[in-house]
């Protein structure tokens, strides 16, 4: 049976204070979910909706399929899990081997495995059989788990399409098919998977996509898998949270360091992420917060599931005050109270810094996002303030405020190890001087923006400079109220 095409997308949208009101006036209670969801949900201390579930569940119990575009921390797992699992029950214990009633597919291990936390979760005065499927892991366990069927399978595309081509898993039976932060599945290069995945799905079943964000690429994609979709938003696309109080700090690059150890002397930063571009910044960051007797870890694609699950479960317990972390391995971390994000590099793709800093201010709570940018990083700047449609505020009551400096003009090569891109020659230098470094980019990162000779984009200028070519030092950080939240 063939379903109707694609008739657009009808769009539904809330912001604002009628967001608020959905989180005010809308319950759990009012969507007759079966008792033993509603009890779970119940013992888990939540009773109010937020907006994106007051929107999401009714349409999905509906039967309808949907695009969702929410930030992360809005709630989105329990938008699809709640619907799914009482959907799940008209067919309760309908399992044949290697099969799958539910599909949810996440681009990162960690948020496969926060998804699958919380599905057991809601359901578990149910008898479902839950399976999780993901790469960096034996693949016999999960084999086994698969064999006799199961309700609802999560899994990476990768370890999916892996134990699909050995004919261990079969989605001719899906019913549902859920994809979560499908723009971060086109970022890490998922959507040949994406389209080999659909391609196997059944053409009559019920579609939820979920994304932060909703670029062109990720529109023709939901277009293409999704029939007749209604439409939910809960803030306009590629916004920023309202409770996130986010500063821009101009440094030079050789200064990264210091800045970092003097804005850690802070103590309101209790539970602080910080963002680095590679996988060997952030193992570096790391290892010099630990010579500064700051507790951290880092975790990125070279470390091993359970390296990543330890460095998680300390995070959230306490046990360290700083997690250091590429893009790829942040997607699906979901920690309450974190209370600053820190850009140690900003992202080069600006969609990015939407990600990075939902971190913070989840659940109605303030947090703060500090980016540090250096001159060669003003374009990635222009590029994120032309995104958020806003301009970041500048924090420059610290010591290494940097006034205006070309790259040039700062020789210093103590701590040149902090440079994690290859460099663009340094003007003033002879022509055809050789870079310093070229390294190549990892974590999936695309090159893009000041040191790609591709891209012509050169940074903004600026109109100030220091007399003696260091950092300004007329400023000190006296205050660092800046570092904490404003109330209100």
């Amino acid at each position: 049976m063939t379903l109707p095409a694609h008739k657009g997308i009808k769009r539904q949208s809330i912001s604002g204070r009628d967001a608020q009101k959905a989180v005010i006036m809308t319950k759990f209670a009012d969507l007759d979910l079966r008792t033993p969801i509603l009890r779970a949900v119940e013992e888990g201390g939540y009773e109010s909706m937020t907006p994106i579930q007051s929107k999401a569940i009714p349409k999905v119990l509906a039967g309808h399929d949907l695009i969702a575009v929410a930030q992360t921390g809005t709630g989105k797992t329990a938008a699809f899990s709640l619907p799914l699992i009482q959907l799940l029950l008209a067919g309760e214990g309908k399992r044949n081997p290697k099969t799958t009633r539910a599909l949810i597919l996440a681009p990162t291990r960690e948020l496969a495995v926060q998804i699958e936390e919380n599905i057991r979760g809601y359901a578990k005065y149910l008898h479902y059989k839950i399976s999780l499927v993901y790469g960096g892991a034996n693949q016999r366990p999960q084999i086994k788990a698969m064999a006799p069927g199961v309700d609802i399978l999560i899994a990476t595309p990768g370890r999916l399409l892996d134990l699909m081509q050995q004919g261990h898993i079969k989605l001719n039976e899906v019913e549902f098919f859920i994809l979560d932060e499908a723009d971060r599945m086109l970022d890490m290069g998922f959507i040949r998977d994406i389209r080999r995945i659909v391609e196997k799905l059944p053409t009559k079943r019920q579609t939820l996509f979920f994304s932060a964000t909703m670029p062109k690429t990720v529109e023709g994609l939901a277009k293409n898998i999704l029939t007749n979709p209604d439409r939910v938003e809960v803030a306009p696309a590629a916004t920023t949270a309202e409770k996130v109080d986010q500063y821009v700090l101009m440094v030079p690059k050789n200064m990264k360091r210091k800045l970092l150890a003097h804005v850690l002397k802070d103590d309101a930063l209790k539970r602080v992420i910080i963002f680095t571009r590679t996988k060997h910044g952030a193992n570096r960051v790391s290892r010099n917060l630990e010579q500064l007797g700051v507790s951290s870890s880092a975790i990125h694609g070279n470390k091993s599931q359970s390296a990543r699950q330890k460095a998680l479960n300390e995070f959230r317990d306490g046990k360290i005050r700083v997690l250091v972390a590429t893009d790829v391995a942040a997607r699906g971390i979901d920690v309450d109270d974190i209370t600053h994000v820190i850009n140690y590099d900003l992202p080069n793709e600006p969609d990015s810094y939407v990600h990075r800093i939902g971190r913070t201010a989840r659940a109605g709570a303030a947090g703060i996002s500090l980016s540090f940018c250096d001159h060669e990083e003003r374009t990635y700047l222009r590029d994120i303030e032309r995104l958020i449609r806003q301009k970041i505020p500048l924090m420059d009551d610290h010591p290494f405020h940097l006034e205006g400096m070309q790259p040039a003009d700062y020789a210093n090569k103590d701590d040149d190890e902090d440079d994690d891109r290859p460099r663009r020659p340094r003007r003033g230098t002879r022509k055809g001087s050789p870079h310093r470094r070229n390294e190549p980019r990892k974590d999936g990162a695309k090159k893009k923006g000041p040191n790609n000779p591709a891209n012509s984009r050169r940074p903004a200028k600026s109109d100030g400079q220091s007399k003696d070519g260091g950092p300004s030092k007329k400023k000190k950080n006296k205050n660092r109220k800046h570092y904490r939240p404003s109330k209100g």
